[in-house]
Formats: structure tokens, sequence, C-alpha cells
């Protein structure tokens, strides 16, 4: 393995300029750019190739996951010692790969190494701000990354990879692995990318939040029994908000109907104890996302007693 060798791995589907700006940013902090493409029908594949980019298109015959794509890359990358995984809807920014090194060599425990993702457009709606407040996690020793981290190309092969059946939340699942396997995840102070949620719809944000709840209640299925209890919290707080509050006021309305006042009055008292801490925004939001979250745990659970499969849940 190349010492220092730093191969960076774009995934994307139908990502258009997001994709042309992607891996221009690229230009210059890495020796590779690996992009697979999961199923484009734009000319995402043209355009990766003349950016100078080794494209791998996924199989069809096999279902589509982040997880998945983000394997296929990291089989491309040969005897590079360092992986930059990147979303085709994001922008690296100058400097982020000589950063991120430096920690990785100060730190030799150090296997994953994030920064800050921020949105590009903030300003557009509500859902983007929210997306921008939730990339904002604190430094330090972390638990998790996101789908932008740069990472020790030994260590993630030796614990298998991604889990690429996993439709949602396939980074945290393979950072409690690594964390298992005796390495470090950091999140440092520096500028890492630009990510276009371009999320202008309430439908996007319902999609994306019922994605969590997915994600929540598949990896507490996974690892919920270990000693992290992972993400065991997010899915009994789903569960309690979005189906339980909901199912007692429906159940008391039918004994005595002012009891439909229920869940108002949990929701609103829930909102009241989180705005000063979060923000009025923040906390609304916060509230209501329990009842899609709700709908993407019970999505996971029936799916897993008939023996299907989940598809993809887009929300672009």
């Amino acid at each position: 393995m190349q010492e220092g060798r730093v191969v960076a791995v774009v995934i994307g589907r139908n990502e258009g300029a997001r994709l042309v700006a992607c891996l221009a940013s690229l230009a210059g902090q890495v020796d590779r750019v690996i992009y697979v493409d999961s199923g484009s029908t734009d000319d995402s594949h043209a355009a990766a190739a003349a950016a100078g980019a080794e494209v791998v298109p996924l199989d069809l015959s096999r279902p589509f996951t982040a997880a998945r794509a983000r394997n296929a890359g990291l089989a491309r990358a040969g005897d590079a010692a360092f992986v930059q995984f990147v979303d085709g809807d994001c922008e690296v920014r100058p400097g982020w790969i000589a950063v991120a090194l430096a920690h990785m060599r100060a730190h030799p425990g150090a296997v994953v190494v994030c920064g800050r993702r921020r949105e590009r457009q903030p300003e557009a709606s509500v859902y983007n701000r929210l997306c921008d407040r939730e990339w904002d996690t604190p430094l330090g020793l972390a638990t998790a990354c996101g789908g932008d981290a740069l990472m020790r190309v030994a260590a993630v092969r030796a614990v298998g990879g991604f889990r690429d059946t996993l439709i949602a939340g396939e980074e945290p699942e393979l950072c409690l692995r690594l964390r298992r396997a005796g390495g470090e995840v950091w999140r440092i102070d520096a500028e890492m990318t630009l990510h276009d949620a371009a999320m202008v719809r309430f439908s996007q944000w319902w999609r994306r939040t019922r994605r969590a709840g997915h994600a929540f209640a598949e990896g507490a299925a996974l690892h919920g029994a270990g000693p992290e209890r992972h993400w065991v919290r997010e899915t009994r707080r789903a569960i309690l908000w979005g189906m339980a509050v909901p199912a007692i006021g429906l159940a008391g309305a039918l004994v005595w109907p002012p009891a439909a006042a229920f869940p108002l009055l949990a929701w609103g008292a829930q909102f009241l104890r989180l705005m000063p801490r979060m923000g009025a925004e923040a906390a609304f939001f916060t509230v209501l996302g329990k009842l899609p979250e709700a709908l993407g745990v019970a999505e996971f659970h029936l799916r897993r007693l008939a023996g299907r499969r989940a598809g993809l849940i887009e929300y672009k």
C-alpha cells in the first residue's frame, strides 16, 4: 500500500451540474477519482469521464444503495492508503484533503476524519436550514460520520466495508464496527464540503425524515443489543411521540371525546421544552418529524416480518 496515496470515491445518480462541480473540486487534492453511478439517465457518465474520473456503473440487476455504491468504489481503490468518500451533490472545499491527512498522521488511531459539511443555500428553504443544522455536530472524537469523510482504506476493508443492504444510515453503522475494532472517528474544525440538499418542498422533508426513521429502526435491530445501544433511543422516541401519543389520543377519544386533544397538548409541551435550546423552528420540526420517523420505523418492521427488502426512499 502506497503511503499517503489518496483516492476519491464519488457516488451519484442524475446529479447533473452538481456532479461536474463535485469532480472539479477534487482536482489537485487526490491522486485518483472514481465515480460510481447508480443508474443515471442524464449525461453523468460522459461528464465524469470528461473530467478524468474512472467511471464504474453499478450492475442494474441488484437494488441500488449508497452503501453498495461506496463499496464498488472502494473495490477499485487498489493500493491507496486513504479514501475520500463524497456524495455527488457535494463540493470538497479547497485544502480539505491536506488538513484531514495531517490529522490522520497526528492521530495514528484515527480511521475516519470528517469536518464541517455546510448547505450551499440554507436561505432557500427551512428544510435546507434544518440540514445545515444537522451537519453541525460536536468537534473531537465522534461516534459517526456522514457521507463525506476521509477513511483509512485498510481499516474499512478489515471490517468488510459498508453494509450494502442498508438504504440509509450506512455510515454510522460502519463507524460503529470500526470503533469496535479499535479505530477512532474524528470530527475536526475544518471546512470539508458544500452540500446541495435542494429541499424546497414539505414532501421532500417528509420523505427524508421517514427514511431516517427506517434507518433508526434497522440500526437498532442490528446493533441495539450491544453496549452502544445503537439508535435505540432514537427509535424509541419515534415510537413514543409518533405512534404512542396519537394512539393514546385516539383510544381516549373513543371513551371521552375531549381526549382527542391529548396529542396536541403533549406535542405542544415537548415543543416548549425544546424551544429554549433549539429555537422555535428546529423545535417545531423536531416534534413534527416524529410522525414520519414513526412511519419509517413501522415500515422497516412490517417489511422485516414479511421478509421483504426495503427499496430506496429518495427525496430529490
